[in-house]
């Protein structure tokens, strides 16, 4: 690792990873990547659930495939990158280079000047501690996230009895996830009288597995000293407080926190920028420039993103500011800025139970379906495409989903693979998979796309590794 870059990116996940390949492309070619953690990626290297990248690479991936693409890029480039570093400080220097200062095993604490730096720290969860839950702090109770890295990635389960607050993408998915290896879900409690959630993950993830969704209620208490058994669920009223003669005891080992996230700017503060109250992400120009001083931000640093298409769109637009900063000493009226994530296609109760969103493309069509009670043909509507037809009727009559889980793998540096079944299964054989997969356990290493089962419970389809260990 050099002490002296043109461009430096604090930050290897998704964000970090399309900024740095856009500077490069925009030509420069100096650039340092600086990633805390022991492989780039970031956070999507836990996400091992399908649904990336459809608008990125006209293709439905899992978070590790996503960003394996990034990674093989960054490789092919040459671009250097220093893995478990963390960025303790940044500031601007009187001749406008930046400063940062960094500190790893190898090195101990260096000094890195830059031309110009993108901010790509990503965003933190937050925690039990700012939802004023009473109730002892007994072991299991865990965010979403972190819960999500003991299965996905140590191949641990936190609990087997487990409630979730918060009904947000992640905890969706996390009750499908615990879910499939053998937890029992006892339901997903939301405090607002909708879901926050994709329509979609509320089908896949707890109508496919019957998770009781409890709209309009909270954890008004958590029981057990040592370790947690059980919560004490309320009712709220239209000013979110708990009504008193609603409460219902809920056994539990295990509550996991889904409630929100953060963007990760206290490195944003040390250089004295100025927060959005709002948001808790830095104040920036239409170029994504803390005002004048070079420095970028992009991702969930800068505002927490639905989908990680929309963190892509906008890195490439920061690096590309980044880079005509660095070659002119300014940045264009032409450059790209902020990219704001389109409206969810969110549950409601009540409303429009008929409809669904194709995943079949980036178009996301909304489709309209019924049955006509005479003829019982299926009416679909809505469709850009013969796609959007032939998918609402498979989802109408007989749903497929991927399955994607993970296997235990031997002498990698996770306990565990991401995998997925190589095209769509039978609903109703997602556990007979599940229960095959329990007895495989492989060796390292493993690319993405190495057959790992074929013919998983005799259903036609292989199982593929969507990691490398």
């Amino acid at each position: 690792m050099k002490r002296e870059y043109d461009i430096a990116v604090i930050g290897g996940g998704p964000a970090g990873l399309a900024a740095a390949e856009a500077a490069y492309k925009a030509g420069v070619k100096d650039i340092l990547i600086l990633e805390r953690d022991f492989r780039l990626g970031g956070i999507l290297n836990q996400c091992i659930h399908n649904g990336f990248g459809l608008h990125t690479f006209r293709e439905e991936l899992t978070g590790p495939e996503y960003a394996c693409r990034y990674i093989d890029r960054i490789v092919e480039t040459g671009i250097d990158y220093a893995l478990n570093t963390m960025v303790t400080d940044l500031k601007k220097n009187p001749d406008g280079s930046k400063e940062i200062t960094a500190m790893n095993r190898e090195d101990g604490i260096v000094k890195i000047r830059a031309g110009a730096v993108v901010l790509a720290m990503g965003c933190r969860e937050r925690a039990r501690g700012s939802m004023n839950t009473p109730g002892y702090r007994g072991a299991g109770i865990y965010s979403a996230g972190t819960a999500q890295l003991y299965v996905n990635i140590h191949g641990q389960m936190p609990g087997r009895k487990v409630v979730i607050v918060g009904s947000g993408d992640i905890g969706l998915i996390m009750a499908r996830r615990m879910t499939l290896e053998g937890a029992e879900v006892k339901m997903v409690v939301e405090i607002m009288g909708h879901s926050g959630g994709l329509k979609r993950n509320i089908v896949q993830c707890l109508r496919d597995y019957d998770i009781p969704l409890k709209l309009s209620h909270t954890v008004t208490d958590i029981r057990g000293k040592e370790r947690v058994e059980a919560v004490v669920v309320s009712r709220v009223d239209e000013n979110l407080k708990p009504l008193k003669g609603t409460e219902e005891l809920v056994e539990c080992d295990t509550v996991l926190y889904s409630v929100g996230l953060i963007p990760e700017n206290e490195l944003t503060l040390k250089m004295g920028a100025d927060l959005d109250e709002r948001t808790n992400a830095p104040k920036v120009d239409p170029f994504l420039q803390i005002e004048g001083t070079g420095v970028f931000a992009c991702g969930n640093v800068l505002h927490v993103h639905d989908i990680v298409d929309h963190v892509t769109e906008e890195a490439v637009n920061a690096g590309n500011n980044a880079a005509e900063f660095v070659l002119k000493g300014f940045v264009s009226k032409t450059a790209g800025g902020v990219v704001e994530s389109a409206d969810k296609n969110v549950y409601i109760p009540g409303v429009d139970e008929d409809k669904m969103t194709c995943t079949r493309c980036p178009n996301g069509c909304m489709l309209s379906v019924s049955r006509d009670e005479k003829t019982g043909e299926i009416r679909v509507s809505g469709n850009l495409c013969p796609r959007g037809d032939a998918y609402a009727v498979q989802e109408y009559t007989a749903p497929k989903r991927t399955l994607t889980t993970t296997v235990r793998i031997k002498g990698g540096r996770c306990r565990a693979l991401p995998v997925k079944t190589s095209s769509d299964i039978p609903r109703e054989r997602i556990r007979d998979c599940i229960a095959a997969l329990k007895a495989v356990e492989v060796e390292a290493p493993k690319q993405v796309g190495d057959v790992i089962v074929k013919d998983i419970a005799g259903t036609g389809v292989d199982v593929i590794a969507t990691g490398r260990a």
